[in-house]
């Protein structure tokens, strides 16, 4: 999953999550994504404040700016998904099937499932993904 950072004709500026940018590039041709906020499809990617170094660091200095980077994005992705995600706490699995037969609401959600619930998710056909969550030190 790739999330660019894409602004409409008019300004608005919000994110997009797609496999991959080909993905991108061919939704947006056929008009497919919107903004949320003037739903205009004349929509553009601009440049992303979050940067992630190659694999090719050579200085221990870089590295370590490599895991710093790595760590703030991870805090920035989990803030976003705190804020725009509903917490279903170990119900996740079961919502999960709810919305994806349409017996709930479409939304975003959270949560956490067992090694079973996940295998059951996917022979269903729902499509989830895990992140890790962080170690906060003391």
């Amino acid at each position: 999953m790739i999330i660019y950072d894409l602004k409409c004709e008019k300004g608005h500026s919000f994110e997009g999550w797609f496999k991959d940018r080909e993905t991108l590039i061919l939704q947006n041709s056929q008009k497919l994504i919107s903004c949320p906020v003037c739903n205009s499809n004349s929509i553009e990617i601009v440049p992303s404040s979050v940067t992630i170094m190659g694999k090719d660091i050579q200085t221990e200095n870089k590295s370590q700016k490599k895991e710093m980077s790595q760590a703030v994005t991870l805090k920035m992705l989990h803030q976003y998904i705190d804020k725009n995600f509903e917490d279903v706490g170990d119900k996740f699995a079961e919502i999960a099937l709810k919305i994806h037969y349409g017996d709930e609401e479409k939304r975003n959600i959270k949560g956490t499932s067992t090694p079973q619930e996940e295998e059951n998710l996917r022979e269903e056909g729902v499509k989830f993904f895990k992140i890790p969550m962080l170690k906060m030190d003391s």
